[in-house]
């Protein structure tokens, strides 16, 4: 009888960065690959409850593709705290004001809805524009 021994990934993996150029990409797709390399799944010692050190950074998010009438249809929400708060905004509005909260929250959604999700959701970097104060990690680029 051949004896299995399981693989238990470090939780001190190296850090890698990478880039991606949201220009002309779909929100949806672009998504599910940045949540994808957040959690580590392009890696080989892939382990799911293990932080795998990988940081994303978008760039160009207001010029992100919806598809669709998705535009007037979907609604982002927030509270203010106090009675009557509920605010509303559709993708349209957002779009305009705060396109990287839209690919914020798009990824948000894909990662796992515990306290990994929330410290791997930290590692997401948007950008409006092509500028981004990460040159000095010299992030490569995500096919």
């Amino acid at each position: 009888m051949i004896k299995k021994k399981t693989y238990f990934a470090n939780t001190d993996n190296e850090i890698k960065w990478y880039i991606v150029d949201a220009n002309g990409k779909t929100l949806g797709r672009l998504a599910a690959q940045v949540a994808m390399v957040l959690r580590g799944k392009n890696q080989p010692t892939y382990t799911p409850y293990v932080d795998m050190g990988n940081r994303v950074v978008i760039i160009n998010a207001e010029k992100v593709v919806v598809t669709g009438k998705k535009h007037d249809q979907e609604r982002y929400y927030h509270h203010s705290g106090y009675p009557g708060g509920l605010k509303e905004r559709t993708l349209k509005e957002m779009m305009q004001h705060q396109p990287e909260q839209v690919i914020h929250h798009a990824v948000r959604g894909m990662l796992p809805q515990n306290r990994l999700g929330r410290k791997l959701s930290k590692k997401l970097k948007v950008y409006r524009g092509p500028e981004h104060p990460h040159q000095a990690q010299q992030p490569k680029p995500l096919n």
